[in-house]
């Protein structure tokens, strides 16, 4: 019930200016996954990544899904907080879903403390009535 409470919270605050649709609501599952995942660093992730997903950090750094998994748990980053701030646009196309949102982070990298806002482009692929993630691009958004 909770999950559900939460997934309703994330689509209406974060989705106000634009038209959700029941179709999608599969797709915000996804998303609200990945940013619980990653700011529990739970090893699900990997369950909503496809295996050829590409990241591309704000700071230039790239990673596969090889680079991903053994960063990941490594904890070479750890998340304390992932806080949805926006959904700007969703662009659908037969499989893919194009998702531009922004987001609020804060964490420790390398046992050094960060936070920042982030917009994100994030390409999903519906695989066997599944999203999963294909490709992220975030860049750092500077007050």
């Amino acid at each position: 019930m909770s999950f559900f409470l939460l997934l309703f919270s994330f689509a209406f605050l974060s989705c106000q200016h634009l038209k959700i649709n029941q179709k999608d609501v599969k797709l915000f599952e996804s998303i609200s996954l990945l940013d619980q995942y990653m700011q529990n660093n739970d090893q699900r992730i990997i369950n909503i990544l496809c295996y050829d997903v590409s990241f591309g950090h704000s700071n230039g750094w790239t990673q596969n899904f090889d680079d991903f998994k053994k960063d990941f748990s490594s904890k070479k980053v750890i998340y304390k907080e992932i806080k949805q701030i926006e959904i700007s646009e969703i662009k659908k196309h037969k499989k893919f879903a194009s998702i531009r949102r922004k987001i609020q982070v804060s964490g420790l990298y390398k046992d050094q403390s960060f936070e920042m806002k982030l917009a994100l482009l994030e390409i999903w692929m519906k695989k066997n009535s599944v999203w999963k993630l294909w490709s992220r691009q975030s860049i750092e958004i500077k007050p």
